[in-house]
């Protein structure tokens, strides 16, 4: 059997690039390069119909180690809880109070790019301190 060597994770959101670019800020993500014949996405998405003009957008990990992120534009609101979301590693290795401040500087990072704070789970012998987040779009994701 084949091993899956890469992967892409995809968000249905009503602004893809607003999204995108959100993420890009989190993670230290970046947007790719336009296609071939485009000075830049926003050339290349006006030579789109209309009804696709805005419809997706990506981003990348620089180093080519993570996963590529893909936003498209779906018609309907989020209205539950994701049943996939992402862990934002920025407290590993640390425990107690170091690992509350690691996650609270970057809350507050975050914060100021648009994200919301939703609540803290503190240590319970079994896991380590964690914060649930939401992004620009409301869609759940975790420092951990």
């Amino acid at each position: 059997m084949a091993s899956v060597k890469q992967f892409q994770v995809t968000f249905d959101c009503a602004q893809p690039e607003r999204v995108a670019r959100f993420w890009c800020e989190v993670l230290g993500y970046v947007v790719p390069p336009p296609p071939p014949g485009f000075t830049s996405w926003d050339e290349f998405d006006q030579a789109l119909p209309p009804e696709r003009q805005g419809s997706a957008f990506a981003c990348v990990d620089p180093t080519g180690v993570g996963p590529r992120l893909f936003f498209q534009r779906v018609p309907e609101g989020k209205t539950v809880k994701n049943r996939v979301h992402l862990d934002v590693r920025v407290g590993t290795g640390l425990a107690g109070d170091e690992r509350l401040a690691a996650l609270e500087a970057e809350c507050t990072r975050l914060v100021a790019l648009g994200a919301e704070r939703v609540r803290l789970l503190r240590a319970d012998g079994l896991s380590e301190s964690c914060l649930v987040m939401r992004d620009v779009e409301g869609n759940e994701f975790c420092l951990d």
